[in-house]
């Protein structure tokens, strides 16, 4: 099969075109025949060396057809997205014409996007549902605070809030995003210099709950600009991976506040947080349908990927993107 693979930690010119065997699934696992995956903040990561030693193949998520179910659970053919299970970290990802994939990070989709469409899907939504919805157990008619709403898993983020009937508070760091973020739904924009409390207690508006894809570097400001009682759920790092100096429980996390983590890399798919808690169905749906956006906002050839790469690094694509495969 053809295969991209992380010749040396590095920039995007060390994603080499090669070919490597046809894997061949364990009990337990599925083979996918790849047609599209998704770009993804954690795909760079790991071929820059900041998560150590990883797998050769990286890539995280993808569409795809069944090429083999040893269990006979999902028949040759059928239509599937595959995300995380230790895809592209310790396991060959989905850079690749063909994937194994554990099966709890594999499910069957009925849907007539294409598979670019379907590619842009997984991995952002199940992680901000996971977040919005099994973390921060954000409830129609709260006020949530998405920062770092630029970002693909940003928007993801907005737009399930919106649709949950939520109020939304969206940040980023370039007054010329404010149109994007409102067009998605967001009832104000914040311009976030790193400190977003002053604005919020300024503006007079009340946070219920922090969804925080920014990460370390904002951490102590995003829990002193949340309610009493309120709710923060780091899931990004945007800001970097530097952790935060001398946190102090005492001093920097307000009484009452609930501060969570949400790790999709290393947790969905797994018993304890099965990827069917996820309604990937009604987000297909939804997507289909026009309710929920989900890009891809460009589509680059497999060939392609090292300027997939330098685009996704620049900042400047605004959302999601994919490759298709063949």
């Amino acid at each position: 099969m053809k295969a991209i693979v992380i010749s040396a930690h590095g920039g995007p010119e060390v994603l080499t075109l090669t070919e490597l065997p046809d894997p061949v699934p364990a009990d337990g696992e599925v083979l996918v025949r790849v047609r599209a995956f998704g770009l993804n903040h954690a795909e760079a990561y790991m071929r820059a060396g900041a998560w150590g030693q990883v797998a050769a193949v990286t890539g995280i998520e993808c569409a795809g057809t069944v090429e083999s179910d040893p269990s006979g659970r999902l028949p040759a053919g059928t239509t599937v997205v595959a995300v995380l299970g230790g895809m592209g970290r310790t396991r060959n990802g989905s850079y690749a014409e063909l994937v194994t994939v554990p099966a709890g990070n594999v499910v069957e989709v009925r849907s007539g996007l294409g598979w670019a469409e379907l590619a842009a899907v997984p991995e952002v939504y199940a992680t901000a549902w996971s977040g919005l919805f099994g973390n921060l157990e954000l409830r129609s008619g709260e006020t949530v605070l998405v920062r770092g709403a630029t970002s693909a898993l940003g928007q993801a983020a907005v737009s399930l809030a919106v649709d949950h009937g939520a109020r939304v508070v969206a940040t980023t760091r370039s007054a010329g995003h404010r149109a994007l973020l409102r067009e998605l739904g967001a009832h104000q924009v914040l311009i976030d210099d790193g400190r977003l409390t002053p604005q919020v207690r300024d503006g007079g508006i009340t946070v219920d709950a922090v969804l925080d894809i920014v990460g370390n570097s904002v951490l102590r400001d995003s829990l002193a600009l949340v309610r009493p009682r309120g709710r923060v759920c780091q899931i990004g790092f945007l800001g970097g991976f530097d952790p935060v100096p001398d946190f102090d429980p005492i001093a920097d996390l307000p009484s009452g506040v609930r501060l969570s983590f949400f790790a999709s890399a290393f947790v969905l798919g797994t018993p304890e947080f099965p990827l069917t808690d996820v309604p990937l169905d009604e987000i297909y749906a939804k997507v289909e349908a026009g309710t929920l956006p989900a890009g891809p906002v460009r589509v680059f050839r497999f060939e392609e990927i090292v300027e997939a790469h330098r685009v996704m690094e620049s900042g400047t694509a605004l959302g999601k993107m994919a490759v298709t495969v063949g």
